[in-house]
């Protein structure tokens, strides 16, 4: 027996269930039931038996799940990645350490935890999504994240060229701008007290300065000690020939005049009324030839 779907041109198709037979050397069908009206989840479980399957009332009853491991974000992140390049751009070979590179990153953006945390969301047994598997990092330790870390520094000069060629343009607007975070414990070499600007004047902080263009993609980053005052950040930040030729643009605190001269920075003084709005102080910037 067979279910067949007879076509009509102008209505439903009509569905019968059929037979075949032989009569002397040929081969006949009859049909043995007219199943056009019944529900097409019926039929198909009609059609599965007649196949030799097992038909069931709902489908989570044929599953045991053993474990449910989210994976959409962790899809849709990662494959944002390296649909931009960055994982290329970070290492053009696959290696462990490119891997827990990308992995910190994906994790930044999804769910921001400590190194400790992160390892443990990627480790096999304490898992939290799909992306140690995905990235085959189910053994991770927070000590290779912080190596993965040592070898990114490496390597931050050839990628901070990189995405300046790809993000700013000849002549083009650099914003920069620095803020503090504060450093729970005394192990950290630049760690040290100065302006909180999370008001935790109790508490060793760091200090870093972020680049961008002018719609705010980051194309540098530079970490200071915690006690600088913010015109001696700029300099650092803009060295000759880091991210070519152009513009910074920089909140009245971070003035060059306020600041040693050197470091090939020239201050625009006729240019201190630009682009209040995207300083993002009250303040007038300081724009300095990059």
């Amino acid at each position: 027996m067979y279910i067949e779907h007879v076509p009509n041109r102008n209505s439903l198709p009509t569905i019968l269930l059929r037979e075949s037979y032989r009569d002397g050397n040929v081969v006949r069908k009859r049909t043995l039931a007219n199943l056009t009206k019944w529900p097409s989840q019926l039929v198909e479980g009609l059609q599965t038996l007649l196949h030799g399957g097992t038909a069931i009332d709902q489908l989570d009853a044929a599953f045991e799940i053993i474990r449910s491991r989210p994976h959409g974000h962790v899809a849709a992140i990662l494959g944002s990645l390296r649909r931009s390049g960055l994982e290329r751009m970070i290492a053009p070979t696959p290696s462990r350490e490119r891997a827990f590179v990308v992995a910190m990153v994906v994790a930044r953006l999804l769910d921001p935890k400590s190194k400790l945390a992160t390892a443990r969301g990627l480790h096999a047994d304490t898992l939290t999504s799909t992306l140690g598997e995905e990235l085959r990092l189910q053994a991770a330790t927070a000590d290779e994240l912080y190596h993965a870390m040592d070898w990114l520094l490496e390597r931050q000069p050839r990628l901070e060229k990189q995405l300046a060629a790809r993000h700013l343009a000849a002549g083009a607007l650099v914003l920069c701008d620095v803020t503090s975070t504060y450093f729970e414990g005394r192990a950290c070499s630049l760690a040290d007290f100065g302006h909180s600007r999370d008001g935790k004047r109790d508490k060793l902080q760091s200090v870093f300065g972020l680049l961008c263009n002018r719609e705010g993609c980051p194309v540098a980053v530079e970490v200071f000690e915690g006690n600088p005052a913010d015109p001696m950040t700029l300099a650092p930040q803009l060295p000759p020939g880091r991210l070519g030729g152009g513009s910074g643009l920089a909140d009245a605190g971070a003035h060059p005049r306020r600041a040693p001269t050197g470091g090939g920075l020239g201050v625009d003084h006729g240019a201190a009324g630009l682009g209040r709005a995207a300083v993002g102080e009250h303040r007038s910037p300081a724009v300095v030839a990059v």
